[in-house]
């Protein structure tokens, strides 16, 4: 019997060996290939994640929330994500020129018709792998995910020690992506297959589309700002925001990622029981804080000496947005579970008002940072808007379905004072001490005990968590 709490002690340290893995080889690579050749790779990506936020249309998170046997609707999933991403990589494959042209960089065209590939990847591996997440065997997709990232990063470097540039690392993620496709088919817990169920078509659709125009709407608040880098500062600069976005977001992919994996389910499991289901919410909203915000913050505080210590004096210039990316990305950590609790709780539509209305705000928004400050100018109006627009709305939001804000807030409270005191002696210790490895070892080390600090004084928030975790029992 596996339980909620050790599917997400398999899915945290899946996502910590992975993450530690590449990012080695990620320094290795961002030192091999510098900002030019990695803006090339960027812009690339940016028309990847593009178009995965909405590939298989949102319909494979029904797998997690469906009522009856999976088994039901898995083929009908497996059919709409397949064709849909098939589709879309030709649309991809067509506008790849332009697509390059307006970032800045036109040879970046026949990597963005490459790495499109991984569209289709991802429509194949949707269905078992929510299959997966539903029957919590994360211990299994821990083996698929090392595997293709071993390989894919393995790839990469080889190909970039042989001087094949930007090339090295589309290539390198493509191999991964294709092994997991074949691991992923050969150890789903259900036989994957096409069918369309036309008694389930309409249910999902009407569940999916709005969760595929949340996850659209979601992704041009992310890359908005990377799509004005690249259109407005060139490529070059993206390379420099990209290595600072990707830092900034170690902690929403080490702590957020794994949660995400196993908080559906087992919010999906309380649905019945509402006051049950708001009090693990408020549990885990409040345990996540006392984790990430600590560590969200020093890398705030300690941008300087940690990318000139890691990465060398070449990339110095992404400290300056990584300050206030790290600052979005603590947003971005509690946004991300209010989320999830708002799509089992019903509310995904308005999860794609929320969205929306904050697009509108914040594209002028990064388009005057770029003018006014450059790459830091664009990642202080990620914060800023996360801050004055964002985190109000889905406060609201929680309200609406029955979570005071009062109860959020105070779980907030002291994980946020203890983050931003920490976050300014890391800052503190940059200016006083020369070493940047010296200043960054002791700022690791504050966050340390800090995050043990905070979670020593909400050992019953744990204790709650555990209690509520039981009851999940699928077969590994």
């Amino acid at each position: 019997m596996v339980r909620a709490p050790t599917a997400l002690a398999w899915s945290f340290a899946n996502t910590v060996v992975s993450r530690l893995g590449t990012l080695a080889v990620g320094i290795v690579l961002a030192r091999l290939l510098g900002p030019e050749e990695f803006g090339t790779f960027a812009v690339a990506l940016v028309a990847l994640t593009a178009v995965l936020s909405f590939n298989e249309l949102g319909v494979s998170l029904a797998i997690v929330r469906w009522a009856g046997d999976p088994r039901r609707i898995a083929p009908t999933v497996m059919t709409i994500s397949v064709l849909t991403s098939v589709v879309l990589f030709g649309i991809v494959f067509g506008l790849a020129p332009a697509f390059s042209t307006a970032m800045g960089d036109p040879g970046a065209t026949p990597i963005v018709r490459v790495l499109g590939v991984a569209i289709v990847v991802s429509g194949i591996v949707a269905t078992p792998a929510m299959l997966m997440q539903r029957e919590f065997l994360q211990r299994r997709k821990m083996l698929i995910d090392q595997v293709s990232v071993w390989l894919g990063t393995g790839v990469s470097l080889a190909m970039a020690l042989a001087g094949a540039g930007a090339w090295s690392l589309a290539v390198g993620r493509l191999a991964g992506g294709i092994v997991s496709v074949v691991m992923f088919l050969l150890l789903s817990p259900v036989p994957c297959r096409f069918g369309l169920d036309r008694s389930s078509l309409r249910p999902l659709l009407q569940f999916g589309l709005p969760l595929a125009g949340a996850s659209a709407i979601v992704f041009a608040l992310n890359y908005a700002d990377q799509l004005v880098v690249g259109g407005m500062l060139g490529s070059t600069a993206l390379g420099f925001y990209v290595l600072a976005a990707n830092l900034s977001g170690w902690p929403v992919n080490v702590f957020s990622q794994p949660l995400r994996s196993v908080a559906p389910p087992v919010f999906a499991r309380l649905k019945h029981t509402p006051a049950q289901m708001r009090e693990t919410f408020c549990s885990l909203l409040g345990v996540l804080a006392r984790v990430a915000l600590p560590v969200c913050l020093v890398l705030a505080g300690a941008a300087g000496p940690i990318v000139t210590f890691v990465y060398g004096e070449e990339w110095g210039m992404a400290a300056s947005a990584l300050t206030w990316l790290a600052v979005f990305g603590a947003f971005k950590i509690i946004f991300e579970l209010v989320y999830d609790f708002l799509v089992i709780a019903g509310a995904s539509g308005v999860i794609l008002r929320i969205q929306t209305l904050s697009l509108i705000v914040i594209v002028p928004v990064v388009l005057a940072g770029a003018v006014v400050d450059g790459i830091r100018g664009v990642a202080a109006a990620q914060a800023v808007t996360a801050a004055l627009i964002l985190f109000p709305l889905y406060l609201y939001q929680l309200s609406r379905v029955g979570v005071p804000v009062v109860a959020a807030v105070r779980r907030l409270a002291a994980p946020a004072v203890v983050s931003v005191t920490t976050g300014f002696a890391a800052w503190g210790l940059g200016v006083v001490v020369e070493s940047d490895a010296l200043a960054s070892m002791i700022a690791g080390a504050g966050v340390a005990l800090a995050v043990a600090g905070l979670l020593l004084a909400d050992r019953a928030s744990l204790r709650h968590l555990r209690m509520s975790a039981a009851p999940a029992d699928s077969e590994e």
